[in-house]
């Protein structure tokens, strides 16, 4: 069964295109979502409801989920000093940041960039909601997912001999380890899935995921049903090559070779009403949120900026998530023969980072195209 978070997970990556890197956090949205389901009426409480699956109730479990060594989340609620506040609404969300929107534009930008700098550890330096004099209400959401490999891997630079990017030199990490079994082919309705579990400290795994076809919006959502137990699994798949070969020692090998990579992404999540339903309580002709204010408010702004890193040593990815509302109107002796495993993410792939105990899906993200050819220093 999916977890409501890897839900609206699969329905954001379902939704967006192919052809270009991205990184997004599913789970830096839905409790915000949830908080404005909880004080939504009318068709805009349902549409919000449906985006998030189940009662706010239960988003102190996705709390938990997000507060692992690994990961560091935080909620932080801006208000106009004149906005009257429901304190039924204000006591569902979680102790922490609660700061006063003054009014003016770059007084307020600056205290709200230094909220998501300093959650973010530097990696979202900036809010991605414009202040404005007549914004009343930012509700936001910091979410930074770090953790290092148990198993490192090598620097090197590769030329893959085909697909597209057959002939380029790209920055590659490279790693050998007898653990086959990080290595499965899931079996979907769009044909077989490679995925290769990375095993991360503080309960945090990143399945690297390549499909027969470069598509995303097919490749993330398989994978989430994947790790969610609804789909069979199978024998081969793409970018693996399986050989009997002799060796010196008993043992299997799982040889795996994939880009570095950093993406950075901004979303605008009103483009998507949609999938995060948001298509009423944008209309600013009324309110829409009484448990929040008696005051109309409706939403401005929605948005998040991500960023993820692979690297040798670990992985890290950072979101933030604001909605604003406004007012409402080989080796030499090989006595053995073993199987070596060979895997090659030698062409566009997606990549979730998923909390252990849970299985929530804390980052997913697509590389459209690998970065650059110059090692990095560790």
């Amino acid at each position: 069964m999916r977890h409501p978070v890897n839900t609206l997970t699969a329905r954001w990556a379902a939704a967006l295109g192919a052809g270009e890197s991205y990184v997004m956090s599913g789970a830096a949205v839905w409790p915000l979502l949830a908080y404005l389901a909880q004080a939504a009426d009318g068709q805009g409480r349902t549409e919000l409801r449906t985006a998030v699956g189940v009662d706010a109730d239960a988003v102190p479990a996705v709390l938990d989920a997000l507060r692992k060594p690994a990961v560091r989340s935080a909620i932080g609620l801006w208000t106009a000093r004149t906005l009257p506040l429901n304190p039924s609404w204000l006591a569902t969300l979680p102790s922490g940041m609660r700061g006063e929107l003054t009014g003016d534009p770059a007084a307020d930008r600056s205290a709200l960039d230094a909220w998501a700098s300093s959650q973010t550890g530097g990696l979202v330096p900036a809010m991605p909601v414009t202040p404005s004099e007549d914004l009343r209400l930012v509700l936001a959401a910091a979410l930074t997912v770090r953790t290092a490999w148990l198993q490192p891997f090598e620097d090197d630079i590769r030329v893959f001999r085909s697909g597209p990017w057959a002939g380029r030199e790209l920055a590659v990490l490279w790693r050998s380890t007898t653990a086959l079994d990080v290595l499965r082919i899931a079996d979907t309705p769009s044909g077989p899935l490679t995925m290769l579990r990375v095993t991360g400290d503080g309960g945090v795994d990143v399945h690297l995921l390549l499909g027969e076809q470069d598509e995303p919006g097919e490749v993330l959502p398989a994978g989430i049903d994947a790790l969610s137990g609804l789909l069979p699994w199978r024998e081969s798949g793409p970018g693996v090559r399986t050989e009997i070969v002799p060796s010196s020692t008993p043992d299997d090998a799982l040889n795996v070779t994939v880009p570095r990579f950093t993406v950075t992404s901004a979303h605008d999540l009103l483009r998507l009403p949609g999938v995060f339903g948001l298509g009423t309580v944008t209309d600013t002709r009324r309110g829409h949120f009484p448990g929040i204010s008696p005051e109309p408010l409706a939403i401005g702004q929605a948005a998040q900026a991500a960023v993820a890193v692979f690297g040798a040593t670990g992985f890290e990815s950072s979101a933030v998530t604001a909605f604003g509302a406004v007012p409402g109107s080989a080796p030499p002796a090989r006595p053995y023969r073993v199987r070596r495993v060979d895997v090659h993410f030698d062409r566009p792939f997606g990549f979730l980072a998923v909390e252990r105990d849970s299985g929530l899906i804390l980052t997913a993200g697509w590389v459209a195209d690998p970065g650059p050819a110059e090692p990095v220093a560790r």
